[in-house]
């Protein structure tokens, strides 16, 4: 108490000014009637008072309400619910009307250390007082759910984000600020994507982030979120974002390698370009954009201060005063573009990068290049072209496939731009422009095409001649050329072009194990730097899959002891499920086993439960089939699908077209495109296709549908233009010319009925590799208003 009073005596003014506060605070503090403010009765529940002040701070915040008086207000609010809130500071105001903070000075709790405290900002610069902080951070780069979802993630797959998780009341988000900033600022010159989540607002967002403690800062890329927990430093944060990125974006060039890089172009189908610099290590800003065009261009980094690189330097004449870019093509001696500067900034490099995106005669790989490269005609932009050599990828064709290459480097339309494929990699394209059947490769043939639509329709025409590089075959296309531009109307054939395979798409087993990796990686991470607590959920879903495992191995075993005795029964109910029994594939509601499939009739009893009100994620793959072919497409199909029947969105069913050829007719009218494929233009084309042996997977919950058509593979049997009633074809013209209406019916011969049998079996050849697709999502869709009724039954013709 003698220190004490020392220091009132020490400091007279001090303690009367507080003293003074003091009262002020308690005047003002007994005139509050937490009631009033909040707008409650005193009989409220915490659920009524809870949603009220919830309400009155999203509309009294300082950041949102910019009249005068609105941060005092919002104090009064907070202040108020903290009463109120608490059920022993509830009753004590209740009753006496009073708090901890209306208590007479000195009433039992002199020295007593309150929990919430509300300071001025000239002492404190908290994050919901300092202006210029919530501006810079929750103004510019503020963060809403739909915005992350939509914008965010589809870019993070060209650039990483830096996303900071804070919140108004955040005490500890103060220390981080300042080399928040100065991150930000760096960062983002860089083309890193900046974002801050304000878990009051964005509650949703932070739980989807899986943020559960402020503050936090994490990085996304190509989707992943990954956590940073380490100091929150410039160079770790710096640090942290070039972690992020893949590994080898860039390769380290020097003159041991420098051929081999440069000469990759061919393989990889790209461009290639070569960084000169002094620093030893790749900058950040050279790795971002690699990142940023990956797909597009290949990158090599080399070290001027490297005894290793001398050769390089000497033979491209680098000036090692300042940083250059080269970009090369099909030529690796000479640069196809060159850029030099001291400062390298992002928008020099991506304008330098944009102009040199793709090889002067690129080859078409997958549907996305093919469209950047000959985009849809628009009606407001100008035609283009795209010039297109068929050929090959072997050594008899080089000559051929140079000469084109030559003559495309001499080109100067900017609305024609020139491209090649190997029919061997692009089979069902090639044949349709070449309209060859046959297995022998046609010599090279040079297109011009036009594209008319995202579906695959083109206009095109072919220059006489085919190429074999000769200057015959230059001039008779260069003549060509300026005929198309004087008369666009030269292109007088159309097609519809199917979707291209991608070339470089990795296998299956690849993409599981790299997902399997960044799961157990993040898992690691989470283990590594997360509590307990927050581990719980994933914990308990491991011991429950592990559990469910273990219990399903245990019973599997003794129902597999329990059923020795039965195997050679359900083996032939098996069998007959497979071959398509009409008892064993309607209604059957047992799980799949080693050689059964579950196939349901779709008729108007089951017409609604397995299409019209199907769950939404779920699809139906329908069979299109006759009394006649039955048996032999339902063994068929099953066989097919048997590898997809693992999956539980998926279900399978068929349909008789002799009893429901009316709802056919009326669903394929609705997809228009898929008419466009199958019919032909006069009206009555429709009426004779032979829908037998077609493939229908139906989205219920979307309405839309994805078609596939019976090719016929098989060599037995005689060729296709022999084939009987309902004979598998490749196309749709093909599926016509064998209709009954062009071939009469002729007698049932033991060798005619095997022949037609054997064509019927050869429909769904294709339909597992049409499966994958429908699994990868990578097939045409096409959708319609409204699904057609099935309660009408076709009467026999």
């Amino acid at each position: 108490m003698a220190r004490r009073t020392r220091m009132f005596l020490t400091f007279p003014g001090v303690v009367v000014v507080c003293l003074h506060l003091l009262g002020g605070s308690m005047e003002t503090a007994n005139e509050v009637d937490p009631y009033k403010i909040l707008g409650v009765t005193k009989s409220a529940s915490q659920a009524e008072i809870k949603k009220v002040y919830k309400r009155l701070v999203r509309e009294w915040h300082p950041d949102k309400n910019k009249n005068e008086g609105a941060e005092d207000m919002f104090i009064k609010i907070t202040k108020s619910y903290e009463i109120l809130s608490n059920e022993e500071k509830r009753t004590n105001y209740d009753r006496y009307g009073q708090t901890d903070d209306t208590q007479p000075y000195g009433h039992g709790h002199y020295g007593h250390r309150h929990d919430h405290f509300y300071f001025d900002e000239s002492f404190f610069h908290f994050p919901f007082n300092n202006k210029g902080n919530r501006e810079f951070a929750d103004g510019k780069y503020a963060l809403h759910f739909n915005q992350y979802v939509n914008d965010v993630v589809p870019d993070s797959y060209k650039r990483p984000y830096l996303i900071k998780i804070t919140s108004d009341w955040c005490f500890s988000c103060i220390h981080i600020e300042p080399v928040w900033k100065e991150v930000v600022l760096e960062l983002e010159a860089l083309g890193v994507g900046i974002g801050v989540v304000d878990v009051g607002y964005e509650r949703r967002l932070a739980n989807h982030l899986g943020a559960h403690r402020t503050p936090s800062i994490l990085g996304v890329i190509n989707g992943k979120v990954t956590f940073f927990h380490y100091a929150v430093v410039k160079e770790h944060l710096r640090q942290f974002v070039e972690d992020l990125l893949p590994q080898r974006l860039v390769e380290k060039v020097t003159d041991r390698n420098d051929f081999q890089f440069l000469n990759s172009w061919h393989e990889q189908n790209k461009p290639h370009v070569l960084l000169f610099d002094q620093v030893p290590v790749v900058p950040l800003l050279y790795k971002l954009t690699a990142f940023a065009y990956k797909d597009y261009v290949q990158f090599g980094y080399v070290d001027q201060g490297l005894s290793e690189t001398a050769n390089l330097l000497k033979q491209f004449n680098i000036n090692t005063y300042a940083p250059t870019m080269l970009v090369f093509k099909e030529s690796t001696d000479k640069p196809a573009d060159i850029i030099q500067a001291k400062g390298m900034k992002k928008q020099i490099i991506d304008e330098f990068i944009t102009n040199n995106k793709f090889l002067l005669v690129p080859r078409l790989v997958n549907q996305k290049l093919f469209d950047e490269l000959c985009p849809v005609k628009q009606f407001h932009r100008r035609r283009k072209y795209c010039v297109l050599l068929i050929t090959g990828d072997e050594e008899s064709y080089t000559i051929g496939n140079q000469a084109f290459l030559t003559f495309a480097s001499t080109n100067t339309l900017e609305v024609v731009r020139f491209a090649y494929v190997y029919q061997r990699l692009q089979q069902s394209l090639c044949d349709i422009l070449l309209k060859t059947k046959d297995s022998t490769p046609p010599p090279p043939q040079v297109f011009i095409l036009e594209r008319r639509n995202a579906a695959g329709k083109v206009l095109y025409k072919e220059v006489a001649g085919g190429w074999n590089g000769t200057d015959e075959d230059k001039q008779r296309l260069l003549d060509e050329l300026e005929r198309l531009q004087k008369d666009p109307s030269i292109l007088n054939y159309d097609a519809m072009l199917p979707e291209l395979n991608n070339e470089f798409a990795s296998m299956f087993l690849i993409r599981w194990i790299y997902t399997a990796y960044d799961y157990l990686s993040e898992i690691l991470d989470d283990i590594l730097h997360n509590n307990w607590r927050e581990m719980m959920p994933l914990l308990s879903l491991i011991f429950s899959a592990l559990f469910i495992l273990f219990g399903t191995v245990v019973v599997q075993a003794f129902s597999d002891s329990s059923e020795d005795g039965k195997s050679k029964p359900k083996a032939k109910e098996g069998t007959k499920a497979e071959n398509g029994s009409p008892g064993s594939s309607s209604t059957s509601s047992r799980p799949p086993k080693k050689n059964f499939v579950e196939v349901t009739e779709l008729t108007d009893i089951t017409y609604t439960s397995n299409l019209v009100k199907l769950r939404p994620g779920h699809m139906n793959v329908v069979l299109v089939l006759t009394d006649a072919t039955k048996n032999v497409l339902l063994s068929k199909f099953a066989k097919e699908v048997y590898s997809f029947t693992g999956s539980l969105t998926l279900h399978f069913s068929f349909l008789n077209v002799d009893k429901h050829s009316a709802w056919m007719e009326t669903l394929l009218e609705f997809a228009q495109d898929a008419m466009q494929i199958d019919t032909e233009e006069d009206d009555c084309a429709r009426h004779k296709i032979d829908y037998t042996g077609y493939v229908l997977a139906l989205n219920g919950h979307k309405k839309y549908l994805c078609l596939f058509k019976p090719v016929y593979t098989g060599e037995e049997g005689g060729s296709s233009e022999e084939e009987g009633p309902g004979g598998a074809t490749g196309g749709g013209k093909r599926s016509r010319s064998g209709s009954r209406d062009d071939h009469p019916p002729r007698r049932s011969t033991p060798r005619s009925r095997s022949t037609a049998t054997l064509q019927i079996h050869h429909k769904l050849d294709r339909l597992g590799l049409w499966m994958e697709r429908l699994m990868e999502g990578t097939l045409p869709r096409y959708y319609i208003p409204g699904w057609p009724g099935l309660d009408k039954i076709t009467g026999p013709k």
